[in-house]
């Protein structure tokens, strides 16, 4: 990477969530991940976040954490202009941003507000987002998308992949014995945790579903509907509300498998990676950015339907516990993610002075 000087990176974090180790979100995994990597490597690196953030580097605290989607708008628009009004304010005393890299989704569009190249990461499917937000794009906007099947979506924008990854260290791997099924995300319909409980009903297989319901209307209603009188008819189910992350990893190590049952196409998944790093095989539906991550009859099965779950389980005695291990720590270490984004971030800044593209 060309430095002319010491560089200094802000990123700015999704508004209504706190970023730690302990984020439960995978945007504020992602950033939290990626900020302690770059400040290991003698980066200034500063978080614009919601109060009780924690980070490697300086936080700059934009405002209170909220858990209730009705207080968004407000909430949002006082994290941006926080943002905004932060950057100008480095820039008059002499201490301006080298880079603005936003993980929230929602900042870059007032990237023409300052005079700072912006590099804004793209997590969601096209579709999630409004055709509005890409009919005038900044001209200091760069994106990066998170899988190769995510940019072919954009392409219009030609933005750079960088995978996401995770701080493989942090799980510890089974090669013993293990049991049960595990759903492991955010409980909503996008993600299909209802189709998880019809594989393990179908597979007569013990299963744990873990996550959280978050207060929206929609994905209580969601829950209410197709999970709840599943759940109620499951002897051998087990739903644990927001786990923490030593119980997430304890659920991972101890799995017979890790089902996928998303009915989206998902730009990423950091539950097939940290279930990779845990020596745990994953059946997965195929669409999205799946097959990218889970590597078929090697790391577990992709697989379309729930008739094709319960086939694949018969064979999932036969992962190597060890070739996921290894999958994990080849593809998907913050490390490698760090070191991609470190190579974009000297892409953008030689193009800003002006030398070409590296």
């Amino acid at each position: 990477m060309i430095r002319s000087k010491e560089f200094r990176i802000l990123y700015v974090a999704y508004p209504l969530l706190t970023v730690s180790d302990e984020s439960a979100g995978g945007a504020e995994q992602i950033l939290w991940a990626l900020e302690r990597e770059m400040a290991m490597r003698r980066m200034r690196t500063v978080t614009a976040a919601s109060a009780g953030s924690n980070v490697s580097g300086e936080l700059f605290v934009t405002g209170e954490p909220c858990n209730t989607p009705d207080d968004f708008e407000r909430r949002n628009r006082e994290h941006q202009d926080r943002v905004l009004e932060f950057v100008r304010d480095r820039d008059r005393r002499g201490k301006p941003f080298d880079l603005v890299h936003d993980m929230s989704g929602s900042f870059w569009p007032r990237a023409n507000e300052i005079d700072v190249p912006v590099l804004a990461t793209l997590h969601l499917p096209r579709n999630f987002y409004s055709r509005s937000l890409f009919e005038s794009v900044p001209d200091n906007v760069s994106f990066n998308c998170v899988s190769e099947s995510q940019a072919r979506s954009f392409a219009e924008f030609h933005p750079v992949v960088v995978p996401n990854g995770i701080c493989v260290e942090s799980f510890e791997p089974n090669l013993e014995s293990r049991s049960g099924l595990l759903w492991l995300g955010r409980i909503c319909e996008e993600k299909g945790p209802h189709l998880a409980l019809d594989i393990a009903t179908q597979a007569r297989e013990p299963i744990t579903l873990a996550g959280q319901v978050y207060p929206f209307s929609y994905h209580q209603q969601y829950f209410d509907r197709e999970v709840a009188p599943r759940l109620e008819q499951m002897p051998n189910a087990v739903f644990i509300s927001a786990p923490s992350t030593k119980e997430k990893r304890r659920l991972l190590r101890e799995a017979k498998a890790v089902l996928i049952t998303s009915i989206v196409d998902e730009t990423s998944s950091l539950v097939a990676m940290e279930a990779a790093a845990s020596g745990t095989p994953v059946i997965a539906f195929r669409p999205g950015a799946l097959p990218e991550i889970v590597k078929d009859r090697k790391t577990g099965f992709l697989v379309d339907g729930v008739e094709e779950a319960v086939e694949a389980l018969r064979r999932v005695g036969r992962i190597d516990p060890l070739i996921c291990i290894t999958h994990a720590e080849k593809m998907f270490s913050s490390r490698k993610m760090a070191e991609r984004y470190e190579r974009l971030y000297g892409k953008i800044e030689v193009r800003e002075l002006g030398l070409g593209v590296a």
